[in-house]
């Protein structure tokens, strides 16, 4: 189905490939697995090329029974490998990914991304923006968890990059971008967003210091939603091993009380990013698979 990925190994609890020909496309949401082991235009600390690798290894330190969610995952998800990326291309990257999501969403399978810098989560809102029928994210909203803005327009000469990404997918017509946890920003971006009334900021002080205000804004919100992690959301103290760290964010449990809140809203794509270690059993990698792992299981309640 798949022809631009390979499988090094899959996620814990993932379908196996002959549960894909029972899929009926026109029934229930499906979610697919891409990997994206890609680090070229990261400017500080590199090594989340091999986040795919070991947020995947993370999965099997979790049971099937979701103690904390009192549920088990019902969820069906295959694990479709990684992405066959250009290293040193950016932009190509995001070519081919977009090209693999589309085939993903073709066959009426919702994608989850493991990153990989957050450059590539662009490639996915192209294609789910490709695939609408004006060609725009305009009945989306993009739920961004961050310490950056990631909204400057252009970074070391390059449109394409970790520090762009979010300028990008607004370039696709999002109904609104919800961007929490923010705590580092440029002058531009700041002025951008000043000017736009469609970007929502939570900084990350505020969210430490009261969260209900965030959940009920997420509550009302009525139009399709696309979740993008960057690990650096977290305190360094939860999740050390970044592209770019960040002191005084937010915790686990801040993440997963957000989750929990948007379990029943019509989410259309996940993604984490960011986890950038070789080491199995790194504590940042672990911390991201339990990110999806409870997504996929708050995707299985009813």
């Amino acid at each position: 189905m798949i022809f631009s990925t390979h499988n090094p190994c899959k996620f814990a609890f993932s379908a196996e490939e002959e549960d894909l020909e029972k899929i009926d496309i026109n029934d229930e949401q499906h979610w697919g697995i891409i990997g994206v082991p890609f680090d070229s235009t990261v400017s500080y600390h590199v090594g989340s090329r091999y986040g795919p690798i070991v947020v995947r290894e993370g999965s099997y330190s979790f049971e099937y029974y979701n103690l904390p969610l009192k549920t088990e995952i019902n969820t069906l998800f295959y694990d479709f490998g990684d992405l066959n990326t250009i290293p040193g291309n950016c932009q190509k990257t995001c070519d081919l990914l977009c090209e693999t999501v589309t085939d993903l969403l073709n066959h009426n399978i919702c994608p989850i991304l493991i990153g990989g810098e957050h450059s590539m989560s662009e490639g996915a809102l192209r294609a789910i923006a490709l695939n609408s029928d004006n060609n725009t994210l305009n009945d989306v909203t993009i739920i961004h968890f961050d310490a950056h803005r990631d909204l400057i327009d252009n970074y070391l000469d390059e449109k394409y990059s970790h520090a762009t990404v979010m300028r990008r997918a607004f370039e696709l017509g999002p109904n609104e971008i919800i961007q929490i946890g923010i705590r580092s920003s440029s002058l531009e971006e700041e002025e951008f967003v000043y000017n736009h009334n469609n970007i929502i900021t939570f900084h990350a002080s505020n969210v430490r210091e009261n969260i209900k205000p965030l959940i009920e804004y997420i509550k009302s919100i009525n139009s399709k939603i696309y979740i993008s992690i960057d690990m650096d959301v977290l305190d360094p103290s939860f999740a050390p091993s970044l592209g770019n760290p960040v002191p005084i964010g937010l915790s686990p449990d801040d993440i997963l009380e957000i989750l929990i809140a948007l379990k029943d809203k019509e989410i259309i794509g996940f993604d984490v990013m960011e986890t950038a270690t070789d080491k199995l059993g790194d504590i940042t990698a672990i911390t991201a698979s339990k990110f999806i792992y409870d997504f996929l299981s708050l995707m299985g309640i009813e």
